[in-house]
């Protein structure tokens, strides 16, 4: 199980709102980080969002990415 987190960075000090969180039942990264960019131009979310991050099932953070900054 992942947990994908659309969110927004606030320029003055990088602080993060999140927008949205989608849960995601994949055995694979590889198919989540699919999915995850998928969403993030077509999910309907109140505001745009800067950025996506990709949890694991304990909370960890496997993936991050803008496309401002592919390497977040």
């Amino acid at each position: 199980m992942f947990v994908i987190e659309f969110f927004r960075v606030r320029g003055t000090d990088e602080a993060h709102a999140i927008l949205d969180r989608v849960e995601h039942d994949a055995a694979d990264l590889e198919d989540v980080k699919v999915r995850a960019l998928s969403l993030f131009e077509t999910l309907d979310m109140p505001q745009k969002p800067d950025a996506v991050r990709i949890l694991n099932h304990t909370g960890e953070e496997v993936f991050v990415w803008s496309p401002e900054r592919p390497s977040v």
